[in-house]
This record gives structure tokens, C-alpha cells and sequence, in this order.
């Protein structure tokens, strides 16, 4: 359970990490519904089947729904590196957020207090703070291209990359390195793009350039993905 003062609105939809999971991993969704109250109700009923560890509305509340112990059902199908459970190995964030606005300034400091305090209790290192988008980039786009993933790393809370003097532009090699951080090889590099476009340089379009090639590079070389089991 956080340290941080947190409302409780318990979420029946849980179960245990499978195989001794202990998270390593943090994935930040936006709820992309209309309000924090209608996310809630979402996330803690039955009938759906999801959940989040917690949830941070625009007024920067933080709301926790499932023990950091347990399994919540936030991350779904897809990977990180070689993390295919990744609801055993993670814990969720919600940032009630419809997707089409920029996120609230009390919400987004409340966002780095308690990702500070998870990734201090877990040893959660900055580059395993990931989106959803990132583990599924075929099948969701949270948080998006307006969420300050920047402002996380100048925090020490996730990662970033100002290498951008162009390399020469190889799609393979792309994919390889993409790989080496984390997104999965088996996804459409088309796919791939525009989620890592959405986190490292957002609204930017086109075709694959040399700029891409370079943060890419960088990314792959001060974080190649940890590919060992974690357990407890």
C-alpha cells in the first residue's frame, strides 16, 4: 500500500501475480472516459473486468483500488521485452483523462509523488515506467502524445532522449533497437513508430527519419530492457 495519503475505492477485480511475480514495471493509462467518477465506477465493477492499482483525477486526488500485492486487470494483451504477464509484473496507473485534453497540473504532480514513492518501495527503475501504448502499441494509444513523459524523466521518474543529430536512416536497425528498449519485435513497425513517435516526439509525422533512428539508438544503449524473471 502507498505512503501517500490516498482515498480507498476498492475494485473487485483482482487476483494473485502468477509465478511469484513482484512488480518491476509501472504502466500509466489514461481512462479516456468523461469523468474520474464514471472511471471509477468502470474499474470497479464486476461485470467489466478491469482494474488499476490506482487512479488520479484532475484535481490531483489519488484514488487506490487495488492492493500493490495483487494482480490488477489494467495492462491486457501485448508485452515489455520479454514480459508477456504483464498485470503480474506491473502496477497500474489511471490518469482520469478523456485523451483529447491536457493533463491537469495537480494531477500530474501528484502523478510524480506517487511514482516516486512506488518506485522507491519496489526498485522500479525509471526506464520500466512505461505506457500502455508502449507494451500494446497495435491495440492502444494511452497516455498519448499530449502526456509530458519529458517532465517524468527530468524527474528521475522515467526516461528520455535528447540525441537528435541523425543517423542514417536503416529499418531494420530501427526495429532492432526498438526491440533492445523494449517494444515487441512481432508488432508492425508501423505500429511500433507511432507509439515511440507519441512518447519521444510527439505530433511529429512521416516517414521513418534519421532523428527517430538517433533517440532510438540512445534509448537502446543507456536502456536496454531487463530480461530477467523477477520474483519475489
Amino acid at each position: 500500500m502507498s505512503k501517500l495519503e490516498c482515498l480507498s475505492h476498492a475494485s473487485p477485480n483482482f487476483g494473485e501475480r502468477k509465478g511469484g511475480a513482484v512488480p518491476d514495471i509501472v504502466v500509466l493509462h489514461y481512462t479516456a472516459m468523461a469523468s474520474a467518477e464514471e472511471a471509477i465506477a468502470r474499474l470497479c465493477n464486476p461485470e467489466f473486468e478491469v482494474s488499476a492499482h490506482y487512479l488520479i483525477d484532475p484535481k490531483g486526488r489519488i484514488i487506490q483500488m487495488v492492493d500493490e500485492a495483487k494482480r490488477a486487470w489494467h495492462a491486457g494483451a501485448g508485452r515489455w521485452g520479454d514480459v508477456t504477464d504483464v498485470n503480474s509484473r506491473s502496477i497500474g496507473i489511471e490518469l482520469a483523462n478523456a485523451g483529447n485534453m491536457p493533463f491537469a497540473a495537480a494531477q500530474m504532480d501528484a502523478l510524480e509523488e506517487l511514482l516516486h514513492d512506488i518506485n522507491t518501495r519496489h526498485a522500479i527503475a525509471p526506464e520500466r515506467v512505461i505506457g500502455h501504448s508502449d507494451m500494446a502499441p497495435r491495440r492502444k494509444i494511452d497516455p498519448g502524445p499530449r502526456f509530458d513523459w519529458r517532465r517524468l524523466a527530468l524527474g528521475g521518474l522515467s526516461v528520455w532522449s535528447e540525441n537528435t543529430t541523425p543517423l542514417t536512416v536503416d529499418e531494420n536497425r530501427f526495429s532492432d533497437d526498438l526491440a533492445s528498449f523494449g517494444y515487441c519485435a512481432d508488432i508492425a513497425l508501423d505500429a511500433r513508430l507511432s507509439a515511440f513517435r507519441d512518447r519521444f516526439r510527439p505530433h511529429h509525422v512521416g516517414a521513418l527519419d534519421g532523428v527517430d533512428m538517433a533517440i532510438a539508438r540512445d534509448l537502446a544503449v543507456r536502456f536496454p530492457v531487463d530480461r530477467a524473471p523477477h520474483t519475489a
